[in-house]
């Protein structure tokens, strides 16, 4: 069994500790690093695209089951805009939209995208292991796996501003997504900080929480692990398999 320092951290002790897992941010990844600085060809610029639609789709998903289990009508009434913002509305048809259009940007079709045909086995385990998490965690252990947002707002800007010159075959209406997310990650990161700050209280929770935090962590990194061999080294599921 693990001891852990009776004393808990400070808030802001505690909130260092989390903002100090983004050195595990998947930025950091080989493939990220190839994407932001214009070395990766067209057909893995587009693999990456298919499979993180397939997170998009299930990250309003994810929220419905942390607010399934939330019995806070304050914090459900302000979770619930993550699903707006994913989903959309009449008249501004959100975040899955937005990714629709990033497709159609750098070359895949619409119903492509939607079927999921390009999604990679491992990637979608990865994820959809992020969901049943949320679905069987309490709901204030599943909001702070969220807290990935801390580390987003800067890889969107990164892309904002260097996408357009290395990668200029991309059709400039598919950058909408990562425009939005610019203000909509900074609002989540405030209302999921002000939530884990609140919640994990004694330095046992608190140390759990990073354990949570390093979770999601590594599901963004699997997902990355993936890519990397279908579309840089060019081993695909089942590659070897002959028919």
């Amino acid at each position: 069994m693990t001891a852990y320092p009776t004393n808990p951290w400070t808030k802001q002790e505690f909130e260092q500790k989390l903002r100090e897992k983004e050195k595990y941010y998947h930025i950091h990844h080989e493939f990220h690093i190839l994407m932001n600085s214009g070395k990766l060809d067209k057909p893995a610029i587009q693999g990456w695209v298919a499979n993180r639609f397939y997170y998009q789709v299930i990250i309003p998903v994810k929220d419905a089951a942390i607010m399934a289990n939330c019995p806070d009508r304050d914090v459900r009434r302000h979770w619930i805009q993550r699903i707006i913002d994913h989903d959309g509305t009449q008249g501004d048809e959100g975040g899955i939209e937005a990714w629709l259009l990033l497709g159609e940007a750098v070359g895949l079709s619409r119903e492509d995208l939607l079927s999921h045909k390009h999604l990679l086995p491992g990637v979608k385990f990865a994820i959809d292991a992020y969901v049943n998490f949320a679905r069987q965690q309490p709901w204030e252990v599943a909001a702070s796996s969220s807290l990935t947002e801390l580390f987003a707002p800067t890889i969107h800007q990164k892309r904002l501003d260097n996408w357009p010159q290395y990668y200029p075959w991309i059709d400039e209406r598919g950058y909408r997504y990562f425009r939005k997310r610019l203000t909509e990650a900074r609002r989540d990161v405030l209302h999921g900080l002000d939530i884990t700050l609140n919640y994990y209280k004694t330095r046992e929770q608190q140390e759990k929480m990073l354990e949570v935090l390093q979770f999601k962590l590594d599901i963004l990194w699997t997902m990355l692990d993936c890519m990397w061999m279908a579309y840089v080294e060019n081993k695909p599921p089942y590659h070897n398999i002959t028919a």
